[in-house]
C-alpha cells in the first residue's frame, strides 16, 4: 500500500493510464473502509434500540470493562473467542489486541447441558455440536432473554452428519433450559453479548466459537479413548478436533481451520 501511495503522488514513476488505474483502486479501497466502519458503527446502534441489550450495557458494561482491565486486556475488545467444554459445563471467554495472544477473561458456567458426548449429527438427536464455528447471528429478542446463534451446520457436519435434516438453530443464550444449545444464564449472556457487540463493532469480522466434549489435554484425551474405546468412528472424530485444542493452547493464537473434503479438520497453525 505504502509503494502504491509513492506512485501515485510520483507521476514520473507511472505513465497516465497506470495512474489512473491506481488512483481509482485506492478510492475504491478508500470507500469500502469507510462503508465498513460506517457499517460496524451503525451495526452497535441498531443493537442498542433494542430494550434488552440497553439493559444488559446499563447492567454489565462497567463490570465488564473492570474485568477486562483486571486481566491487563483492552476494552472495548478489538478480538474475542469463545471456547465451550461441554463435559465441565463451562463456556469461557478469551480476548486479544491485534496480533497478541488471547487472555482468558472469564469463564461462564453452562447453566444445562443435553444429550451425550459427542457431536451432533441430526435433527432431534439434543446433541450440542462439537467442532469449530462462529457466530452468524445476533438476536436481541430471543426466548432466552438474548441469544448468539452459531453457524451449525458447518460444512464438516453436512458432510458426516445426516445431510437430508442435520438440525440447525444452535445458539448460545441465557435461561437455565435448553435441547442442544449452551444456555449460561441470563446474567452471563448479557456480558457476552455486549461483549460480541463490542468486538464486532471495533472490527473483528468473525467470533469463532470452539466446541470440545472436555477439555482436551493428554489427560482429558485419555480419559476419553478409555470410556469410547469400543467407538472407533467417535474417538477418531475427536482426535481430529484435538489437534485445534492443541494448536491454541500451545501458542494462544487462533489456528486456521479448513474443511477436507471427507469432512475432516484441516488444523494449521498461526504463527504472530
Amino acid at each position: 500500500m505504502a509503494t502504491v501511495l509513492y506512485n501515485i503522488f510520483n507521476l514520473k514513476a507511472l505513465d497516465s493510464t497506470k495512474s489512473a488505474a491506481v488512483l481509482i483502486f485506492i478510492l475504491v479501497m478508500a470507500g469500502l473502509l469507510i462503508l465498513q466502519r460506517f457499517t460496524r458503527k451503525m451495526f452497535k446502534e441498531k443493537q442498542m434500540e433494542y430494550e434488552r441489550v440497553k439493559l444488559a450495557y446499563k447492567e454489565k458494561n462497567k463490570l465488564l470493562k473492570d474485568i477486562f482491565t483486571s486481566k491487563n486486556v483492552k476494552y472495548p475488545p478489538k478480538s474475542i473467542f469463545i471456547r465451550v467444554f461441554k463435559e465441565e459445563g463451562i463456556l469461557e471467554l478469551w480476548s486479544s489486541s491485534k496480533d497478541k495472544p488471547y487472555t482468558l477473561v472469564k469463564s461462564y458456567p453452562v447453566s444445562k447441558s443435553s444429550g451425550v458426548l459427542g457431536p451432533k449429527r441430526k435433527e432431534g438427536d439434543k446433541q450440542v455440536p462439537e467442532g469449530f464455528y462462529f457466530i452468524d447471528y445476533f438476536n436481541p429478542l430471543s426466548k432466552y432473554y438474548l441469544s448468539l446463534s452459531i453457524n451449525y451446520p458447518n460444512e464438516s457436519d453436512m458432510i458426516l452428519g445426516y445431510r437430508e435434516n442435520p438440525g440447525g438453530d444452535i445458539f448460545i443464550h441465557g435461561g437455565s433450559s435448553t435441547i442442544g444449545c449452551i444456555p449460561i444464564n441470563d446474567d452471563g449472556i448479557k456480558e457476552l453479548y455486549i461483549a460480541a457487540v463490542e468486538a464486532v463493532s471495533q472490527g473483528q469480522d468473525r467470533i469463532e466459537v470452539h466446541i470440545f466434549p472436555k477439555i482436551m489435554d493428554d489427560i482429558g484425551f485419555r480419559e476419553l479413548q478409555e470410556r469410547h474405546k469400543d467407538d472407533a468412528e467417535l474417538l477418531y472424530f475427536w482426535e481430529n478436533i484435538k489437534a485445534g485444542y492443541d494448536a491454541f493452547e500451545s501458542t494462544k493464537t487462533l489456528p486456521v481451520i479448513n474443511i477436507g473434503r471427507d469432512g475432516r479438520y484441516i488444523i494449521n497453525i498461526k504463527k504472530l
